[in-house]
């Protein structure tokens, strides 16, 4: 039993002992298992490694959507077309405010205003022009119900000023010609006394004095007594009064006599946003350029009567409101037979 083991662990040894038996692939399938693993492994990575290049054509994608929405700004212009429709506010404007139906004045023999008809739209900055006489001022005091007609109507606001005085009054802010003031008041006195009249509360009446001094140009002059003003200081806190509770209608008589040109400026400027906001100015002056310059309708007023009326540039035509005024109006004479003037007397 023993050789035969023994025989047996020769063999064993020999076949075992034999080179090529060591180098037999045991142990060779392991380590080259690995290597080709790694080789296996390493086309892998280059495959993953070639796919995300393919993203950059993901990329091209994204810049190829931009152009889309470069279409929208197209949808934003519709509504700009919308506002160049922003005159719709014209049916606005052609709410009459004020109308004047076949008014006549006379006193004695004298007709002073023979039969005016005249329509003043809201948001209107209406100038009346015409010469000394002329009949601006009578006119004016019956639209504003100081004056009654001969005949006539006067409208506003859909109210008959002489129908229904007080409601018609409430609508309007005036400054009439040579209006008398209650000069024995301070200037605060007075506009507090013009506010609560129209129906404001004190705070109210307090806070817009402030304001319309600042305005005017007479915060220094609110403590003083009216009669110690001068004839433009007179002008100024007349016309705050008649702005005091911001009616929807101002007639205004001469409201730049005696007014100095930055005090002139500062109240053009107030009249315009008024009439911006909606409000409607009449307002009469024997100055065509500033009439020209800041009203956009007007009507030329002679011998009682509305010779042109309409915008400025209808009634104008071409012309400056001084050249049309005189070829409506006539009346220039030569200064020929004035020699004398020329001789002075020392």
């Amino acid at each position: 039993m023993k050789r035969t083991s023994g025989a047996a662990s020769v063999k064993s040894s020999t076949t075992s002992g034999g080179t090529p038996a060591r180098k037999t692939p045991v142990r060779r399938p392991p380590a080259s298992r690995p290597t080709s693993d790694k080789a296996a492994e390493a086309p892998e990575s280059t495959a993953t490694d070639s796919k995300p290049i393919q993203k950059p054509r993901t990329v091209t994608r994204k810049p190829a959507e931009r152009p889309k929405p470069a279409e929208k700004p197209r949808s934003v212009e519709k509504p700009r077309s919308v506002e160049k429709s922003g005159p719709v506010e014209k049916p606005k404007s052609t709410e009459v405010v004020l109308s004047i139906e076949g008014l006549v004045k006379r006193f004695g023999d004298t007709v002073a205003v023979a039969g005016i008809d005249l329509s003043v739209t809201a948001g209107s900055f209406y100038g009346l022009v015409g010469p000394n006489g002329a009949g601006k001022t009578t006119t004016l005091s019956m639209v504003t119900g100081l004056l009654r007609p001969d005949a006539g109507k006067v409208i506003v606001h859909g109210v008959d000023v002489w129908g229904e005085p007080v409601v018609a009054k409430r609508s309007m802010g005036v400054l009439p010609d040579r209006l008398r003031l209650f000069d024995r008041l301070t200037g605060a006195q007075l506009l507090y006394y013009a506010g609560t009249l129209r129906g404001l509360d004190a705070d109210t009446v307090r806070d817009r004095t402030v304001d319309l001094a600042s305005a005017f140009g007479f915060e220094d002059a609110l403590n003083r007594l009216v009669t110690d003003y001068s004839a433009g200081m007179s002008k100024k806190i007349a016309l705050a009064a008649a702005m005091i509770h911001s009616p929807r209608l101002l007639v205004l008589d001469e409201p730049f006599e005696s007014v100095d040109p930055v005090s002139a400026a500062n109240i053009t400027e107030l009249l315009r946003k008024y009439v911006e906001a909606g409000g409607t100015v009449i307002v009469s002056s024997h100055s065509m350029d500033l009439i020209q310059r800041i009203c956009d309708h007007v009507a030329v007023v002679v011998h009682g009567a509305i010779l042109d009326s309409g915008t400025m540039n209808e009634v104008c035509k071409g012309n400056t409101l001084e050249e049309r005024f005189v070829e409506l109006a006539g009346g220039r004479t030569s200064a020929e037979g004035m020699e004398w003037l020329n001789s002075f007397s020392d």
